[in-house]
Parts: structure tokens; sequence; C-alpha cells
């Protein structure tokens, strides 16, 4: 992959950053957090609490995904990594509205998660149908920066294609 790579993700505990952070270092990307405009605070990611930020969110009772300000610029890149946290087997919903903001028209997605078992399963389902068909999407999977070689050689494996 010699095309120009962005590596945006979203983390809520700091899991995905790290891990985010190593596959930027790894292939050379930029890098990008997806910020909500209200950070979540300790009670919002409380998904034992149905009435928290999160569990609202996630269960369709909440439209407020307002995203942080930022200055990116799609059209500078051919390739993007996404990267979030699995929240209730899927990707959060700001992950969702990060994907609503831009035209995506010709570009590459790979996504990748964390997960602390849930795995990536079909994570990707509704980033999918919040694009156009004329994305292409990588096969996407879990990954941890605890095993770098792991995302060495996926890595590798993505180059091929």
């Amino acid at each position: 992959m010699t095309q120009k790579q962005l590596v945006a993700f979203f983390s809520a505990s700091g899991t995905t950053r790290r891990t985010a952070t190593q596959l930027a270092e790894i292939v050379g990307a930029d890098i990008l957090e997806i910020e909500p405009k209200q950070p979540y605070t300790s009670a919002d990611l409380d998904w034992n609490n149905p009435n928290s930020r999160s569990s609202l969110e996630m269960t369709g009772s909440s439209n407020k995904l307002e995203l942080a300000e930022n200055a990116l610029d799609l059209a500078n890149y051919e390739v993007i990594f996404v990267g979030y946290p699995i929240w209730w087997g899927k990707a959060p919903k700001i992950v969702e509205a990060f994907f609503r903001q831009y035209d995506w028209k010709g570009k590459t997605i790979i996504p990748f998660c964390t997960s602390g078992g849930s795995g990536f399963g079909s994570s990707d389902q509704a980033l999918k149908e919040a694009t156009n068909e004329q994305v292409k999407w990588l096969q996407g999977r879990e990954l941890t920066s605890s095993n770098r070689k792991t995302m060495e050689h996926w890595v590798l494996q993505l180059k091929s294609i």
C-alpha cells in the first residue's frame, strides 16, 4: 500500500487509542481521533445502567451524536483504517456518525476493533450501511496493542490485496 493512509479511531478508555497509535506507526499513516462533541464520563460509559449515555445511544434511545470539530480533509486519503471498541457487539454509534459525516466515494476502508472478548463479528455492518456502494471495504479484524507481531502480519496480508 503506497497510497496516503489515515488511521481514524474512537476510544473511550484508551485501549483502542493504543492499538490505533501502534497501527499508524506500522503503516506510516496519519492519525485522527474520532471524538464526541461532549466527552464521555465514567457514568456515561456504565453499560450496566440502561439509562447511561452509551446504553441509550446503542439502543437507539438517543439521537445526540454530535462529533467534535476536526480538520480532516478526507480527499487527502485513499486508504482509511477505522478503529473502535466493541459495544453491545457493534461499533459505537459515534463511529457510525463519523461515517455519515463524510463522502467516502472511491475510498478503501479497513475496519479494526478492540474487544474484551466479543470479537470482530459483523461489527462493521452499520458502518457499511452509512457509506455508499462506491467504497471498497476490506475484511476487518480484532487487534490488540499487546500483539504487535499479529498486527504486522495483518498489514503484510493487506499489502498483498
